[in-house]
């Protein structure tokens, strides 16, 4: 096992990373911008790094600073948590070559699903369904329309280098598609840095699923079931739980097959999630993306399954075997994490202030990961995630009573907060039932008719 450990993140993340870590006898180094030394990242870690002001490009996207920190502190691995630099090849590259450990896979898996086109078309030729698309960039608007016209309307117009949920926008018709191109393009290319856009088939109701893998330090890949996350907001997650309410074992059992072959496809290491769309009225699945990292959501299938996943990252990155066996995996209950926001519970714009009170929920089958307390303050220059609420039961309505308590009993006082949308959800029949979709959120905020 490694010895010791910058985490390359801040908030809930790297506090989640720094706990795993020193509970292995990791020596932990964190890095942090003068906007977060009052946090508890900071305080648990072993060492502490002031890395830059709060601008995150001068910060926490800053590779030569990180990587000065490692060598300052003799580090010998970088974890890089999610968001920020947890995708970016070129400073996985720099990390393996000032000679350290990177945890997380190869700069080549990194790069290859990167870029949305060139990963569908990996997928399609490893035997994993996509959705009807293009496969090469759409240059122009007017080829946009003519791959619109052979998919049929309505289309995503997205962004190739794209993620989060970012630089997405749905075309119903050749205006729309003209008008959302040169939008989407625009905004990849002042983001990202790559203007690309891919044209892909709409589905107005369809369900979002992702697959947990592992590629083990062995070669082998593993598939640590499903998530659902179909609660979304401007296509950003808001609620997630395992397992699926959708799925028949016979479709667990393809996506889960589907997962692996993706995963294999790149020879994919360390922790990773095959993101797809599910198609409730055909049944079926087609590749969305994969995310090479290590997902905010990630707790709910170490509740399921038993197992830490930063420790497993970790041990693949040490080159250890799993602390599991992979043939003997077993679910046990329902887990849900809904994201705690400073942001207001109807339109989801951020808030961010002063926290004067902060009280977490506590019981049998509840976790918090939180990145705050009472005293600390949200700035506007980071994500609005204050912290994960996590609920493990026998089943999806043991869950689903745990969540509903444990939400009432989180307070939170100073920055907007978004806790009455999920008292809200909890009481909506829709999701209640299980049958729900990526519309959900729309269809709550829809006005009352009469």
């Amino acid at each position: 096992m490694l010895r010791s450990l910058l985490v390359a993140n801040r908030g809930e993340i790297a506090r989640r990373i720094i706990g795993t870590a020193r509970r292995l006898g990791i020596r932990t180094i964190a890095v942090h911008s003068e906007a977060d030394a009052a946090l508890p990242f900071v305080a648990e870690a072993d060492e502490a790094v002031l890395i830059g002001p709060a601008n995150p490009a001068q910060s926490y996207r800053n590779s030569e600073a990180i990587l000065a920190a490692a060598k300052a502190t003799g580090a010998e691995a970088i974890h890089p948590g999610y968001g920020f630099l947890s995708e970016n090849a070129a400073f996985a590259s720099a990390v393996v070559e000032n000679g350290l450990i990177w945890v997380g896979p190869g700069p080549d898996a990194i790069t290859a699903m990167g870029d949305k086109i060139n990963a569908r078309n990996l997928m399609a030729a490893a035997g994993v369904p996509v959705a009807p698309g293009t496969t090469d960039p759409a240059r122009t608007a007017d080829e946009a329309l003519e791959a619109a016209t052979g998919i049929g309307f309505p289309v995503m117009v997205k962004a190739s280098a794209g993620g989060g949920g970012m630089g997405m926008a749905v075309a119903s018709d050749a205006d729309g598609l003209r008008a959302e191109y040169d939008k989407v393009r625009g905004f990849a290319e002042r983001v990202f840095g790559d203007g690309s856009v891919l044209i892909e088939r709409y589905f107005p109701r369809v369900r979002h699923i992702e697959v947990q893998i592992l590629g083990l330090a062995d070669g082998r890949v593993i598939a640590l079931g499903e998530r659902e996350c179909s609660v979304q907001r401007r296509n950003q997650k808001l609620v997630e739980e395992t397992p699926s309410p959708a799925l028949t074992p016979a479709q667990r059992a393809e996506v889960l097959a589907a997962a692996v072959r993706a995963g294999e496809a790149v020879g994919y290491r360390n922790a990773g999630t095959v993101e797809c769309l599910f198609d409730p009225a055909g049944g079926e699945f087609f590749f969305l993306e994969m995310n090479t990292r290590l997902q905010v959501e990630h707790p709910v299938t170490e509740a399921v399954f038993g197992v830490d996943l930063v420790e497993e990252q970790l041990r693949i990155a040490s080159g250890l075997e799993p602390t599991f066996d992979p043939g003997a995996l077993a679910v046990t209950g329902h887990a849900i994490e809904v994201r705690v926001n400073a942001e207001d519970p109807k339109r989801f714009l951020p808030g961010p202030g002063a926290i004067t009170t902060w009280v977490e929920p506590t019981g049998e089958g509840v976790r918090v990961d939180a990145g705050y307390a009472a005293g600390m303050t949200v700035t506007p220059n980071y994500d609005s995630l204050m912290a994960k609420l996590i609920v493990h039961g026998a089943d999806r309505a043991d869950a689903l009573a745990k969540l509903r308590a444990a939400v009432a009993g989180f307070e939170v006082v100073g920055p907007k907060v978004n806790l009455p949308f999920f008292t809200e959800l909890l009481d909506n029949a829709e999701f209640t039932s299980g049958d729900y979709d990526t519309g959900i959120v729309g269809r709550m905020r829809e006005p009352k008719k009469g």
